[in-house]
């Protein structure tokens, strides 16, 4: 996994500015569908270290991992370089996922804390995102329904520092071929039937550190 160096150290100053807050949206989310937007998004005979009909390399597919001594369970590492999200558990282990990260400047390094778990939630881009990119986020402006072709996938993981909402989540993503890469605004992706076992091991109020490209070494296998 990564060095235990590169888990101490003050991360005050790795924080932009907030985001704006995006307006009320009028994206809605059926419950009534969710079973079947799971059962869609999971392989037959889903087996989370084999099964890969996304065609990714294979060392992102989710794996237990040693973890480094004093590390807190239930915290959530993300490796910038080796695009891994690394899970820790109370046994001296880590599940460790394949992840996708933000496009240049957008990936935020920091610490912050898992406030708000959804499932199949809706999306609305933030006004930045809209400003940057309207060809793509304009007609989304006022929300896009849950789904399984919504941007957020099947699961959100969303990120505050204190308070405040960054805008930042861990997700699911319709674009598995992305993980590895880095693609999105900001967010951290994962592969859909991935989270959705995540998310069931993730408690409110648990960390997730998000490491700097330039603080890490490759994680072990």
């Amino acid at each position: 996994m990564l060095t235990r160096r590169h888990f101490i150290g003050s991360t005050a100053a790795m924080f932009s500015a907030p985001l704006a807050v995006s307006s009320a949206s009028a994206a809605t989310t059926d419950r009534s569908k969710w079973n079947a937007w799971d059962a869609r998004v999971t392989p037959a005979n889903y087996d989370p270290a084999t099964s890969n009909p996304w065609g990714v390399p294979n060392r992102f597919l989710p794996q237990v991992v040693e973890a480094n001594p004093g590390l807190t369970p239930g915290d959530i590492h993300v490796d910038a370089v080796a695009r891994y999200l690394y899970h820790i558990r109370d046994n001296g282990t880590a599940m460790r996922y394949g992840v996708a990260i933000a496009k240049g400047n957008l990936y935020e390094p920091g610490t912050y804390s898992i406030k708000r778990k959804a499932k199949w939630p809706t999306w609305t881009p933030t006004p930045a995102m809209v400003k940057r990119d309207p060809g793509a986020y304009a007609q989304h402006a006022d929300g896009m329904n849950a789904g399984p072709s919504n941007p957020l996938g099947s699961r959100a993981l969303y990120l505050y520092v204190g308070n405040r909402d960054t805008y930042l989540r861990i997700h699911g993503t319709p674009s598995p071929r992305s993980i590895g890469g880095r693609a999105s605004s900001g967010c951290v992706r994962m592969i859909m039937a991935h989270i959705n076992g995540l998310y069931e091991q993730v408690n409110t109020g648990s960390r997730a550190i998000l490491y700097a490209p330039e603080e890490l070494t490759a994680a072990k296998t």
